[in-house]
């Protein structure tokens, strides 16, 4: 039968549900315990024998002469081996009536929502049921649920319509919940740590704070280009300014970029700066967040991701940016290395090199294709070219590095911060070699703003920043490839 025809079928029995019960989807619900808390203190209720109301999805019938049996939860669904809750309806024509028992037959399918009244039970099988006295559908559903949706070959299905995904995988909706404590358990710590949790602009007059590409909108009211903002550090850093001494946002970023298992280009960032601090100092908080999730969440140190195992034991390696070019990319004192040495070795990886590229981002480019992947215990690489950073301050003992690190677990970047640059005159100067870099056809380097150089000569409190990808986070404690896994509604191409 095709989905038209079972729509049009439906679509009649819709129209029968409005005349037996007065309307398919009322206002009030009358329920008194979730099928989890039914489930959960079954022996109590059933004792009782007290007459109670349930509600939830069907997701089962089957007919067995004078009566009908129906698996229905008001959670998430899946397999009960995955651990998804379900009750059993069980109607009986000598208990609901010829009438009501023939009407269930003809106007019930899988997939509708209906109430139940009666009393709970177990069958002969040991099945924890309701032995249903009345029932109404409070919500009729006109298409069919997917019968098989674990043997789907297209996936980008379970992305396009994750509300499927969702109902049909209790494996999925855990993930979001998990993803969901993550966030919170991140909250509580910072909270802790006295951060005040604050909102910045998604709307900016200048895509500043990281090195991307903008997406580029109009308000019409104002007639002016606006942009979703890439990145809230200039704001944030702009409020130590103001005399905040711990600030943190968690929220959305934007950035017109490529898609592919860890980019999105909608994504979820945590972002904190702390005033009196360093890049040191930076390093050693994340780590004691992280692990704080880890402990939080799993109450183990030993987790597991793409088949390696990853111990948060022991205190994260420390490696420079040059030293894992040398191991993993085999450049030879990367360095001091020409511009030339870059680019014959980059092409040997097969990336492609724009003739505006420096060398320093070229290196940059061959440690993210070929070296991240080989990090798989938790690992800070610090020591990078300064010209890749133009918000970061240079090191005291040599001024070509920044005072930067970004920290891999998994062979996932998964957090980058540094010693925030609060010189304005050297941040105006960073700004010219940025937009240098852009009239020579660098569409990511940074935006001169000249706002947030104002805001910098009142004097900006030295300060650390740091940054966590949510999305990658969330891959990794969940166990999964592709970033899409982890986003609810990922970005696709329209079908």
């Amino acid at each position: 039968m095709s989905l038209e025809e079972i729509k049009e079928i439906r679509s009649k029995k819709l129209d029968k549900v409005k005349k037996v019960f007065g309307q398919a989807y009322p206002v009030k619900i009358f329920r008194d315990f979730r099928a989890e808390e039914a489930v959960n203190n079954f022996l109590k209720l059933s004792r009782s024998r007290k007459p109670l109301l349930m509600a939830g999805r069907i997701f089962n019938i089957r007919s067995h002469g004078g009566v009908i049996f129906c698996d229905f939860t008001d959670g998430f669904g899946g397999r009960k081996e995955e651990g998804a809750v379900y009750l059993q309806a069980y109607l009986k024509k000598d208990i609901v009536g010829q009438e009501q028992f023939n009407l269930f037959n003809e106007l019930a399918d899988v997939g509708d929502f209906v109430e139940f009244k009666g009393s709970l039970f177990k069958t002969k099988k040991r099945e924890k049921s309701i032995k249903v006295s009345s029932w109404k559908i409070i919500s009729k559903s006109l298409r069919p649920l997917p019968e098989k949706w674990h043997g789907l070959s297209d996936v980008e299905e379970r992305y396009r319509k994750r509300y499927l995904d969702l109902m049909m995988n209790k494996t999925v909706s855990d993930g979001f919940v998990l993803r969901s404590k993550i966030i919170a358990e991140i909250r509580n710590f910072l909270n802790k740590c006295d951060f005040v949790e604050v909102e910045t602009p998604i709307l900016q007059p200048i895509a500043g704070g990281a090195s991307a590409e903008p997406f580029k909108t109009h308000h019409n009211a104002l007639d002016m280009n606006l942009f979703l903002r890439i990145a809230p550090e200039l704001y944030l850093k702009k409020l130590l300014i103001g005399g905040f001494e711990k600030v943190y946002e968690i929220g959305r970023n934007f950035r017109n970029e490529g898609i592919d298992v860890t980019h999105n280009p909608e994504f979820t960032m945590l972002e904190f700066y702390q005033a009196y601090k360093d890049a040191e100092f930076g390093r050693g908080f994340a780590e004691e967040l992280i692990k704080n999730l880890v402990k939080k969440i799993f109450n183990k140190q030993l987790l597991e991701y793409e088949g390696h195992k990853v111990s948060f034991s022991k205190k994260f390696s420390v490696v420079s940016f040059y030293d894992v070019l040398k191991r993993h990319a085999l450049i030879n004192h990367p360095e001091d290395a020409p511009l030339e040495d870059f680019v014959l070795k980059a092409r040997q990886f097969g990336i492609d090199v724009l003739k505006s590229d420096s060398k320093e981002k070229i290196a940059d480019n061959i440690f993210k294709k070929v070296c991240r992947t080989k990090l798989i215990q938790p690992t800070f690489v610090i020591d990078y070219p300064i010209e890749l950073f133009p918000l970061a301050k240079k090191k005291e003992d040599n001024s070509e590095l920044a005072d930067f690190f970004q920290l891999f677990v998994g062979g996932l970047e998964l957090a980058k911060g540094y010693s925030e640059l609060n010189n304005p005159l050297e941040q105006r100067e960073r700004f010219k070699k940025q937009q240098e870099l852009r009239r020579d056809g660098d569409r990511e380097a940074n935006e001169f703003d000249e706002d947030f150089i104002e805001a910098m000569e009142y004097g900006m409190p030295p300060a650390c920043g740091v940054g966590i990808g949510i999305d990658r986070l969330a891959m990794f404690f969940l166990n999964v490839h592709n970033i899409r896994d982890a986003i609810l509604f990922p970005t696709l191409r329209p079908k």
